[in-house]
This record gives C-alpha cells, sequence and structure tokens, in this order.
C-alpha cells in the first residue's frame, strides 16, 4: 500500500482471480487520480512476444496498393467469351403436345409445365402439391394425379439427346 501512495503504482501481484473465467492472473495496482480510483494494469503476457503486431489497413500506402495491383493484374484471367446455350433435349410426343417440340433445357420443361399447370388450374384445390392431369396431361404422367415432387422424375423420362 505504501508503494501504490509513494509512486502510483504497486509490484506486479500474481494472486488475482478472474470473476468470469475463475483463472488467476497477473496485475499491478495503479493509482487513477482522475477518476480517485485504484485500478488495474494488466503484466504483459509471456507469450506476447512470439507474435508481432497485427497490421491495420492505414499502414498501407498507396504505393504499396500499387504494387500489389501490379502484382494480381498478370494472373488476372482473360475475359471469358459469354456462354453458348446448348442444343437442349427432345421432348417425348406426348410431352411435346403441351411444351412445344422444339430442343429445351430440363428447367425449361418443368417452368412450362407449370406454366400450363396453373393457366389451366390443374393443381388440387384441396392440395397445392398435387396435380391432376388433363387429357394433354395424361400420357405424360401416365396416371391421373401426381405430386409436385414427382413431377421432375416424371420430365426425365420424356427428355432424350436431339
Amino acid at each position: 500500500m505504501e508503494k501504490l501512495l509513494a509512486t502510483g503504482k504497486t509490484d506486479l501481484l500474481d494472486k488475482f482471480v478472474s470473476m468470469r473465467t475463475r483463472r488467476p492472473f497477473k496485475a499491478f495496482l495503479t493509482w487513477n487520480a482522475e477518476e480517485g480510483k485504484v485500478t488495474f494494469e494488466f503484466a504483459p503476457r509471456e507469450g506476447a512476444a512470439k507474435f508481432p503486431p497485427r497490421k491495420t489497413f492505414a499502414g498501407k500506402t498507396t504505393a504499396a496498393k500499387k504494387t500489389a495491383a501490379a502484382k494480381k493484374a498478370p494472373a488476372a484471367k482473360k475475359a471469358a467469351a459469354p456462354r453458348k446455350p446448348g442444343a437442349g433435349l427432345k421432348p417425348s410426343d406426348a410431352l411435346a403436345a403441351v411444351i412445344g417440340n422444339e430442343p429445351v433445357a430440363r428447367t425449361e420443361v418443368v417452368k412450362k409445365l407449370w406454366d400450363y399447370i396453373k393457366a389451366n388450374g390443374l393443381q388440387d384445390a384441396k392440395d397445392k402439391r398435387a396435380i391432376n392431369a388433363d387429357a394433354k396431361l395424361k400420357p405424360v404422367f401416365g396416371k391421373d394425379q401426381v405430386t409436385m415432387f414427382e413431377l421432375a422424375g416424371i420430365v426425365g423420362k420424356h427428355l432424350s439427346a436431339p
């Protein structure tokens, strides 16, 4: 206590225990004259010298940014040509009666089927997951009613390579 009053700081004390983690730690007691309180000043950690301080963004200069950009420039990819759409898949005759005869992607087939189902009100009134087949869809589905989860599997059976 005498050293705290004389110098404003005690020797390193090692008998403190954290209230939150219950771990022991070392600290100095210091006198804060502005607040009129005794506070902790933590001892430097033994492992602190192992790791250098973190670099901050403010430490970079514009010259460093330019050299970093110059290093990355040769590694950048050339502008890719736009992707060409695939030839698509040929629908069966039964499916072509509903969506058309031109080759089309599998995702577009499902989209066109849903457009047809919604336009003709073929979703079941009680269970919206069920689809009722009309005269055009019955040859595609093979039964009177299917669920929306079966739709992708059914579509796969009616598509082939052109």
